[in-house]
């Protein structure tokens, strides 16, 4: 199989909540087939979705019980250092939860991390050795 991630889906607890949050943290619109059900965002090349928690836990057949990390980071990397410092301020203003505040990282860049309402967390990072495409793809 030719290497793929087509769709990134996240389980939320009140999804009209979260689209709000997504909305005015991070300035993304519900793509195309979006409806009280689901919410799409189109993510150049891969489509972040968000449906309801209890519904994803029983279409995958596991419980819904979140009580601890599940070891899963959602990251957006950015062009600066101070992309990084906007973006976290904007997120937190807007109901993000700071889970570690900007700094500068053991491994020569620089990220902080949040959780959205749902508890899911995001690293916002900057490196100095990434590159990225004219669409904002990290080229490695």
């Amino acid at each position: 199989m030719k290497p793929r991630l087509n769709i990134v889906t996240i389980g939320v607890t009140n999804l009209k909540k979260s689209c709000e949050f997504y909305r005015k943290a991070l300035g993304w619109e519900t793509a195309k087939g979006s409806y009280d059900q689901i919410a799409f965002y189109n993510q150049s090349g891969i489509i972040f979705a968000l449906y309801p928690l209890d519904k994803l836990a029983k279409d995958a057949e596991i419980p819904a019980d979140r009580s601890r990390f599940s070891g899963v980071t959602l990251a957006i990397n950015l062009e600066s250092i101070e992309a990084v410092d906007q973006l976290y301020k904007q997120v937190i203003e807007n109901g993000g939860k700071s889970l570690v505040e900007p700094r500068k990282t053991f491994w020569g860049g620089y990220d902080c991390y949040f959780a959205d309402p749902d508890g899911h967390s995001w690293e916002i990072a900057w490196a100095p050795f990434w590159k990225f495409d004219d669409n904002g793809n990290l080229i490695l």
